[in-house]
């Protein structure tokens, strides 16, 4: 999802725009997770990023996306970019940490 936004509408309250963008965010993320996994992989996870304009827009973790979308109405943006883009991750196993010699008390 590449998409502008309109913080403003000459006919909804600000509020109501910036729920509507909150739910369209959020849906994209819930339709994109419940796609079909390829074999080779353990989750869906994104490259997300938010900005004023396209050449402005700074990467964000996922997570701050909704906290962005407040950030730039605080700021009083008149628009917004917000770029989302899923790919495949990866977990990472992490090691066992060996237990020390128990000895049996005495």
């Amino acid at each position: 999802m590449k998409q502008t936004f309109s913080l403003t509408h000459p006919r909804h309250a600000p509020a109501r725009v910036v729920e509507g963008i909150k739910f369209k965010v959020r849906k994209y993320f819930k339709r994109s997770r419940r796609k079909e996994l390829p074999e080779d992989v353990d989750f869906w996870d994104f490259d997300c990023r938010t900005g004023q304009s396209e050449e402005s827009a700074e990467t964000c973790h996922e997570k701050e996306v909704i906290g962005m979308i407040d950030a730039a109405v605080a700021a009083t943006w008149p628009e917004m970019y917000i770029e989302i883009l899923a790919k495949s991750g990866h977990r990472i196993k992490r090691p066992v940490p060996e237990k020390p010699d128990e000895t049996p008390p005495e």
